[in-house]
C-alpha cells in the first residue's frame, strides 16, 4: 500500500472534514471498524460500548471489513476512530504516512496459518517453491507467508503471490485456483473444515504475532479519555470473552452472518486478552517492519515506537 493511494482517498473525503471541524469539540459518535472475528464483535453483540456511551451522549457507529488494510485506509481519513487488524496492515499503513497510533495489543496463539487441499502434494514449507499462493496483501496473512518462506531458506521470489481478498480466496483454494492459502480465522475454520483444507502451517509454529487496536491519531491527540474508555470496555469484553466460549461463538455467528460450527472452532482456539501493547509486543512488530522493508514491501524504514499510543492522564 503505497502513499500515494493514502493521499487519493483522502482528497474529497467528507467524512475527513467533518472529523476535522469537530476534532476539537464534544465526541458525538464513535466509529469502531471491525472484521468477522474477534473481541470488538463481541463488544458489539453485548452492545458493550453503547451501553458505556449512551450515557454520556455519545453513539456509537460499526463498520465491518473484510481485512484490515481498507480500515486502515477508512481510518487514515477519519471515517473510522478506532478499530482491531492483525500485525502487517499498521505497518503498511505507518510507512505510507498514515494518520494511526496503536492503542492496544493482543497476542495471537492460535487460528491463523497456511492451508492447502486435503490431496496436495505439498507436504512441507519447502514444498510450496514454485506455488502460488493465495493472501490478502498487506495483511497478517502476509506476513506468515514472508516468516514461513523465510524459516524454510526459500525468499518471496520462490513463490507466486496471489493478492486477494479473504471472500474471493476462499472460492479460488476450493476450485483449485491457488495451491495454497495464508488465512486467518474464522475464514481458516471454513478453509479447513467446508472447502478441504489441510493445515500445512499453524502461524504459531512459525513465529510469534500480535493484533492491535488502532485508533485514528487525531482522535488519541484530541479525546484520550475517550479512547481510554473504549480500550477498557474491549479489554473487559476480552475478559468475559475467555471464560464463555459458548456464548462467543453464538455471538460471532449472530454478528457475521458466518455458521456457528465455523465460529465455534474459531472461538475455542481464539486468545481475547487484551492488553497494553508492551515493550515486548513492540519488538516483535518492530521485526515485521524491518522484514518487509528488507523485501522492498514498504517504501521506507519505520519505528513502530513512534505511534504507540500512551495515555497522557494514565
Amino acid at each position: 500500500m503505497q502513499r500515494r493511494d493514502f493521499l487519493k482517498l483522502s482528497v474529497g473525503t467528507a467524512a475527513a472534514a467533518a472529523f476535522a471541524s469537530n476534532a476539537q469539540g464534544a465526541v458525538k459518535e464513535i466509529r469502531i471498524g471491525y472484521q468477522k472475528t474477534g473481541v470488538l464483535v463481541i463488544a458489539r453483540q453485548q452492545a458493550a460500548l453503547e451501553k458505556h456511551f449512551t450515557p454520556q451522549g455519545i453513539d456509537v457507529k460499526w463498520i465491518e471489513f473484510s481485512s484490515g488494510p481498507p480500515m486502515m485506509e477508512a481510518m487514515n481519513v477519519g471515517s473510522v476512530d478506532f478499530g482491531a487488524v492483525g500485525d502487517s496492515p499498521p505497518v503498511f499503513a505507518q510507512a505510507a504516512g498514515a494518520a494511526i497510533v496503536y492503542a492496544a495489543g493482543q497476542p495471537i496463539t492460535n487460528g491463523q496459518g497456511i492451508l492447502v487441499p486435503k490431496d496436495s502434494p505439498i507436504r512441507s514449507i519447502a514444498d510450496l517453491k514454485g506455488k502460488r499462493i493465495g493472501f490478502t496483501k498487506g495483511s497478517s496473512a502476509h506476513n506468515i507467508v514472508v516468516q514461513t518462506l523465510e524459516k524454510a531458506g526459500l525468499t518471496y521470489a520462490d513463490i507466486t503471490p496471489v493478492y486477494l481478498t479473504p471472500p474471493d480466496a476462499g472460492p479460488a483454494f476450493a476450485n483449485g485456483s491457488i495451491e495454497a492459502w495464508a488465512i486467518w480465522d474464522p475464514y481458516f475454520a471454513i478453509g479447513e473444515t467446508k472447502q478441504g483444507g489441510r493445515i500445512l502451517i499453524n502461524s504459531r509454529d512459525v513465529t510469534r504475532t500480535n493484533s492491535f487496536y488502532i485508533a485514528n491519531r487525531e482522535f488519541a491527540k484530541n479525546h484520550g479519555a475517550v479512547l481510554q474508555q473504549i480500550v477498557d470496555v474491549t479489554t473487559a469484553a476480552g475478559k468475559w470473552a475467555e471464560q464463555h466460549r459458548d456464548e462467543v461463538a453464538k455471538s460471532l455467528a449472530a454478528i457475521t452472518g458466518v455458521p456457528l460450527d465455523i465460529q465455534t472452532v474459531a472461538a475455542n482456539r481464539a486468545n481475547f486478552v487484551v492488553g497494553p501493547v508492551t515493550d515486548d509486543i513492540v519488538a516483535t512488530q518492530q521485526g515485521v517492519a524491518d522484514r518487509f522493508y528488507k523485501l522492498g514491501l514498504i517504501p521506507k524504514p519505520i519505528v513502530i515506537r513512534d505511534i504507540v499510543w500512551r495515555n497522557p492522564a494514565a
